[in-house]
């Protein structure tokens, strides 16, 4: 799993307006959409057992290992547009997405 530097600073600031101690952002994926999976980011407290620990750009990235083979290769990027800004997933493992970029296959 790689990350680009723009996705690390704000990865960064969401961390620094915690008001608790946070071992880093967790990264998985779970059943949902009409193409199958999407990806969930969210605050990990602390590293579970099984977590596959990725640090790269100043960031510690906390991967599911639930979602280990899905997403291995994938870059995460954020980006800001006129009507849209948030993460961005690019994973060489997909096979195809729904119409409206919110799930995918592998």
């Amino acid at each position: 799993m790689n990350i680009t530097p723009a996705a690390a600073e704000q990865v960064k600031k969401l961390l620094q307006g915690r008001d608790k101690p946070t071992a880093g952002i967790r990264i998985g994926v779970r059943t949902k959409g009409c193409s199958g999976m999407s990806y969930t980011l969210e605050f990990a407290e602390e590293k579970n057992a099984f977590d596959e620990v990725v640090e790269t750009e100043g960031v510690t990235l906390l991967i599911d290992p639930k979602a280990t083979m899905f997403i291995i290769g994938t870059e995460m990027d954020y980006v800001e547009g006129k009507l849209e800004t948030g993460f961005v997933f690019t994973n060489p493992n997909e096979k195809g997405r729904c119409g409206c970029g919110e799930s995918f296959h592998v």
